[in-house]
C-alpha cells in the first residue's frame, strides 16, 4: 500500500523535512506523559506535562535545533514495599518540534506539573524584489558560468 505524501503539491518546494519530521514525530507519539498546549497571551505558549511523582533533579529539558525535548527517570526505590503501585514510575521522553523563532523562556514544576513557557517573537515581514535580467544579461552570466567552471578543471 503506497503513502500519499500531504506535501506532494508542485507548489510546495522544500517541505520534504516538515514531512520526515511529522513522520518522526508520528513513529514517537505516545500517551504517557500526558500533556496540555495552552495559549498565553498574543505571542506566548505553555507546554503542562503531567509528571507526578518525578522531582526536578529526574527530569531533564533539552532543546536541540526545534526539537524539544522532555525526559523524566525516577531513581530506584528498592527499599520500598509496594502492595499495589498505581502511579506510574516508568521513564519517559516526549519531543515537540517547535517553529522557527520561538523561544523557550523558561521551566516550572509545580504540584507534579512541569510548565514549559515559550514565547514567538513577532515576526517582521520580509519584502524583497529579485531583479530580472534581459535573455542578453541572463545569457551572459550563463558564459560566465561555463568559462569559471572550465578553469577550475
Amino acid at each position: 500500500m503506497s503513502r500519499v505524501s500531504m506535501f506532494n503539491s508542485p507548489l510546495l518546494l522544500g517541505f520534504d523535512q516538515f514531512e520526515r519530521t511529522l513522520d518522526r514525530l508520528a513513529k514517537s507519539a505516545e500517551g504517557y506523559p500526558p500533556y496540555n498546549i495552552e495559549k498565553i497571551g498574543e505571542n506566548g505558549l505553555r507546554i503542562t506535562l503531567a509528571v507526578a511523582g518525578f522531582t526536578a533533579d529526574d527530569l531533564a529539558i533539552e532543546l536541540v535545533e526545534n526539537q524539544l525535548t522532555v525526559r523524566g527517570k525516577q531513581g530506584d526505590e528498592s527499599d520500598r514495599v509496594y502492595l499495589h503501585r498505581g502511579i506510574a514510575a516508568r521513564q519517559f521522553q516526549r519531543a515537540f518540534m517547535l517553529a522557527d523563532g520561538i523561544e523557550v523562556t523558561g521551566a516550572r514544576l509545580d504540584n507534579g506539573l512541569l510548565a514549559i513557557e515559550l514565547v514567538r517573537p513577532q515576526a517582521e515581514p520580509r519584502v524583497r524584489t529579485i531583479r530580472i535580467d534581459s535573455g542578453k544579461e541572463a545569457a551572459g552570466a550563463s558564459n560566465m558560468i561555463d568559462i569559471t567552471a572550465r578553469r577550475l578543471r
